[in-house]
This record gives structure tokens, sequence and C-alpha cells, in this order.
């Protein structure tokens, strides 16, 4: 006997696996979240107190929050504009055509592969005061007087860490954006050369017009991730020293898991989430506008 299902019934059965994936490792993480942001809870005890927006108002009130609001603010702005720049630079001379580029193409992806606790034990070993690499060749080039603590430093702390969170990850931006030039037709650049059109020009005229769409993604993408990146800074500096890289997804493990306030390490990854969804409406409206113009 043959069961006979109608195009409506066959399309809430094909849907419903991903429906309760999506339910079950997003909305109700998102929905706990925020019902744990209202109460007082210990992270040892199962003990709520009902405290309604007491945590929003202790973190409103206290100085160390919106300090690590501004520092993801420049941690993220930093490296997403450094990646762009140094990514669209790399994708460029990558799309050349010379001997070894394959090779290069490989090796640029060297970093994005290796795990990230590998990544940060050899920036420390780099930034070390007593034997680092950096350190060395600045003096030998006469640049520095003494060794500089680069991680121990309140003043280039997160200069450090913005460094190996450029070096991390500006290999995803370089693929897309190879991936991108690699498609854009060459009778445009041909036709741009017999009306005389310099290097520059192509670049201006033609080639960021071509990836203004996929810029447009990688800024996005790249935004969310880095704001929201934990690793990074907790394994090389832990938010310190001073707290001068403390930044708000550090913040949520510090009430959470070091302090045992759950209800006030939600508070910050709401706000988290908040501030996102605010900056992301403001960047597709002003990019609407620009397809308008």
């Amino acid at each position: 006997m043959k069961i006979r299902i109608n195009d409506r019934n066959l399309g809430i059965i094909l849907i419903l696996p991903s429906f309760i994936l999506f339910v079950g490792l997003l909305l109700y993480p998102l929905g706990y979240g925020i019902y744990i942001s209202v109460f007082s809870k210990h992270l040892l005890s199962r003990d709520m107190t009902f405290i309604g927006l007491k945590n929003y108002m202790w973190l409103f009130k206290n100085p160390d929050f919106w300090q690590a609001l501004w520092h993801s603010v420049l941690w993220a702005g930093s490296t997403v504009s450094l990646q762009i720049i140094l990514g669209t630079a790399v994708a460029l001379l990558l799309h050349q055509s010379y001997k070894g580029r394959s090779i290069a193409r490989g090796l640029v992806l060297f970093p994005y592969m290796i795990p990230i606790v590998s990544v940060v034990l050899i920036w420390m070993l780099m930034y070390s005061a007593l034997y680092g690499v950096i350190n060395h060749l600045l003096l030998k080039l006469g640049l520095i007087e003494s060794p500089i603590a680069w991680l121990s430093s309140a003043n280039s702390a997160m200069i450090s860490v913005v460094l190996v969170g450029l070096w991390k990850f500006f290999p995803f931006v370089v693929i897309t954006i190879l991936a991108r030039l690699q498609i854009i037709p060459l009778d445009l650049y041909e036709a741009a050369k017999i009306d005389g059109a310099t290097a520059w020009d192509q670049f201006r005229d033609i080639t960021l017009p071509q990836l203004r769409d996929i810029l447009f993604i990688v800024v996005l993408l790249r935004t969310i991730w880095m704001f929201n990146n934990f690793d990074v800074i907790f394994l090389l500096t832990g938010g310190g020293p001073l707290r001068a890289t403390m930044t708000l997804p550090v913040m949520v493990y510090e009430q959470a898991f070091e302090n045992y306030m759950m209800g006030r390490g939600s508070a910050v990854a709401v706000l988290m989430f908040v501030f996102l969804i605010i900056i992301m409406t403001i960047y597709f409206k002003a990019f609407r506008q620009q397809e308008a113009l």
C-alpha cells in the first residue's frame, strides 16, 4: 500500500529536522540566556532568585562594563580593518601570474589552519621579553633601547593581541576576495588599457566595484566573529594586564565562571547580542543607501 503525501506536508517533513536543530542549537540557548539574565544565580547552586533588571542596572553603573565595551569595539574594529586591508592586498598579489603562485596560495592559508592554542604559544614566544624574536630584531635595528614586555604592559597589550588576531584570521579575507577576483571578466581590464587607464584607475573603477558585494559580506562576518572572539585574548592575556584587554566575551567568562554569577554573565552576553543587532541594522541601512545612490 502506497502512502501519498501532498507537497505541503512533504515540505514540512523535510524542513522539520533543520527546524529542530535551529531551535535546539540557537533559539533555546538564546532564550535561556535571556531568562537567566533576570535572575540571581550562583554557578554551583540550583537555586535562583528573580531580581528583574538589576543585573543590567549593575552593568550600566559598572565602569568595567563600559571599558570592556570600548575594548571590544577597538579590538573588532582594528582587527577587521587590518584584515580587510592586508587580505585584499595579498589577494591582489596572489591573483597575478608568476612562478610559484600555487605555493604562495597554499602558504597564505597556513595561519588559518593552525589550532588557536598553537598560535598563542608561537606568539607568546615571539613576544617574550627575554628571548623573543620580535624584541631581538627591534634591538638589532636600533628601534628600541631595551626589551618590551609586549603582553605584560597596559600600553602595548592591545596592540599585541590585535596583531595576533590579524595574522590568524586575515587568510579568510584572502580566500574570499581571491575567489571573487578570479571571476571578474578580463575584457573589462583590456578595454580600460585601450582607453589609457592606469593600474590605479583599473583598481578604482573596475576591481573595487566588482568587490563591493563580497566586501560587504566579509566585513559583516568578520565583525561579528571578531566582536565575539574569546580565545585569542583570553589565552594571550586573560583580559589583563590591569584589564587593558578586557573585552565583553572575556567579561562574560569572568562573571559566570570566575565570580560564579551566572545572571550577570548572561546579562553581558545579552547586551552583546543587542549591540550587534543594532550595529548590523545600521550597517545594512547604510549599504542600502549606498546602493540607491
